[in-house]
């Protein structure tokens, strides 16, 4: 299991104001913060990974996820509206959709999912692996 990630992004506080709104409908809270971290943890006291944000000391490279490192983060859904929702947030938090809400036929169902852009260029998913709505 892995214990947490974390990424860096170039505008910690905006990207606390992005994952502050997208987060908790995908099952966090906030663990902890200070000027130059925060991080999110499963809610509810349940077992999983954590989420670190760090600023970054050199912004000049910009996250790409087509280079070398990492290519996505995908949360877990409840359901097949929660990941609506996660889509809808992200859109009216100015994100861009890679890819709308749906059914993804090449991997193992059930798979529904969505994935966009958080403002840094982040790849994200919002998946569930279940039926139900």
């Amino acid at each position: 299991m892995i214990g947490h990630l974390g990424i860096n992004v170039p505008d910690l506080r905006r990207a606390v104001a992005y994952y502050d709104r997208i987060l908790p409908l995908l099952g966090f809270e906030t663990y902890l913060d200070d000027a130059t971290q925060h991080a999110y943890r499963p809610t509810d006291g349940k077992r999983g990974t954590y989420l670190f944000l760090y600023e970054t000391a050199d912004p000049s490279g910009g996250y790409s996820h087509h280079r070398t490192g990492l290519q996505h983060i995908a949360f877990m859904a409840p359901t097949r509206t929660r990941v609506r929702e996660v889509a809808a947030e992200a859109v009216a938090l100015g994100g861009e959709l890679v890819h709308a809400p749906g059914e993804f036929p090449r991997y193992p169902p059930p798979y529904y999912a969505t994935f966009w852009t958080d403002p840094h260029g982040f790849l994200l998913e919002a998946v569930c692996h279940h039926d139900r709505e």
